[in-house]
């Protein structure tokens, strides 16, 4: 099968996987009227285009943490009426974040941190002599914890990236692994991961898929998609209390050593130690961030309740507006890897000429009560590339303003006043 086969087989199987679903009342954003100051001593409105970063908490959210309060204990191995309760709670959250996620009956679901940590931990349990191999376009998350990889660089259009991997994986012989995100934290652009899904699988290695820019974005459908692991954030997803999770295929989580060693990841410590063979216990020992789990789940379900198509449209209406404001500003260069047609979600990442990066941040915030990103993003590599040599600016660090890039991206709870205050007030900081 020629790789413009598999890339078009793949992207119909990948458009059955965010088909639209059912439309119901958007939640709002805790937040949505917060005032914050400006030079002079005035309190405006604030305009949070940093969604990237973290996403504000949803009012469901809130709520259903405040509802499990007043009856929180420890979860696992506790008689007691609250810890009963909350262990309810914590395993519902485990089915209610896999059911999110198009997860297969049998895959693991295990809460961490973040996708950080969650990548970090496929990464201790991979067989011994894996060879995984990884984009240069990726966050340092996916770019750092592996033990032995191999890096590609950035590709030049979405069947090029499949071709890249095709030929990399042909060459690695015994257990391997491909790594891409899906949709990009600098760019927004989304990648081609059925194609990607198809041809790891073809050369016998499993794919981890980044979805933490994603899932905040587009339904994510893990069994359609043939994906074999997917991490995900619930700060980026509406859910800012700490919680994170990786789903995927038991056997490497059930054989490996377990992430962390202690209380809940044992079954008997008499003279030697058994470990679970359940991956869920085996790898969150000690308490859980039980909160930021029901906070997970309490997103997870009232995206799913909302229904993707609303939150689509009127992202999708955002983003052009952001992107044609943009364009229509001398000196202004979005930041893309792959052109200005290429879908993408919520994020846009751009320069401005003759401006550091922090400088145009400071500005934006000081000046009119915008919230933006800038620097590399955590993903250095990347932005590197897309910058290129148009500047000379020496290489700074991830909150550094040198050769870096501003980033704007919404969500729930942006509005047009928000995308035309940043196109406005670029326009203002050009014209000086």
């Amino acid at each position: 099968m020629s790789t413009l086969t598999i890339f078009t087989s793949a992207s119909t199987r990948a458009a059955e996987a965010f088909a639209p679903t059912p439309e119901r009342p958007v939640p709002a954003v805790l937040g949505a009227d917060l005032k914050v100051p400006v030079k002079g001593g005035r309190l405006v409105s604030y305009a949070n285009l940093d969604y990237a970063a973290s996403a504000p908490c949803l009012e469901p959210v809130s709520a259903a943490v405040a509802a499990a309060l007043p009856a929180y204990s420890s979860v696992h191995r506790g008689a007691g009426y609250a810890s009963q309760l909350t262990t309810a709670r914590y395993e519902q959250a485990r089915h209610t974040v896999s059911a999110f996620a198009g997860a297969r009956p049998g895959d693991a679901v295990i809460f961490t941190r973040n996708t950080t940590d969650a990548t970090n931990l496929l990464a201790r349990c991979l067989p011994e002599g894996t060879t995984t191999v990884v984009f240069d376009t990726e966050h340092h998350a996916s770019l750092l914890p592996w033990p032995r990889s191999v890096r590609l660089a950035p590709p030049a259009f979405p069947g090029e990236a499949v071709r890249a991997a095709d030929e990399t994986l042909a060459a690695i012989d015994g257990p391997k692994l491909l790594v891409v995100t899906a949709a990009s934290n600098v760019t927004g652009e989304l990648w081609p991961i059925a194609a990607l899904a198809h041809i790891a699988h073809r050369h016998g290695a499993r794919i981890l898929v980044d979805a933490a820019q994603l899932a905040p974005h587009r339904r994510l459908n893990l069994t359609a998609l043939d994906l074999d692991y997917v991490a995900f954030s619930g700060h980026k997803l509406y859910a800012p209390f700490g919680a994170g999770v990786l789903i995927g295929r038991r056997d490497w989580l059930a054989e490996a050593e377990p992430y962390l060693k202690g209380g809940g990841a044992v079954r008997s410590v008499a003279g030697g130690v058994e470990w679970h063979d359940d991956p869920e216990p085996r790898h969150e020992a000690g308490t859980p961030n039980v909160l930021g789990a029901i906070a997970l789940a309490a997103a997870c379900d009232a995206l799913s309740a909302t229904g993707w198509t609303p939150l689509v449209r009127e992202e999708e209406r955002l983003i052009a507006r952001l992107r044609a404001g943009l364009a229509s500003i001398e000196g202004v260069r979005e930041l893309s890897l792959w052109g200005d047609d290429h879908p993408r979600v919520g994020i846009v990442s751009f320069t401005v000429e003759g401006r550091a990066a922090r400088e145009v941040a400071e500005v934006l915030s000081g000046e009119y009560g915008i919230g933006v990103r800038d620097g590399k993003f955590c993903a250095h590599p990347f932005v590197r590339h897309l910058l290129g040599t148009e500047n000379g600016l020496p290489d700074g660090g991830c909150e550094d303003g040198a050769a870096s890039a501003v980033r704007a991206s919404i969500g729930i709870g942006t509005t047009q006043e928000h995308v035309d205050r940043l196109i406005d007030a670029l326009r203002d900081l050009t014209a000086r």
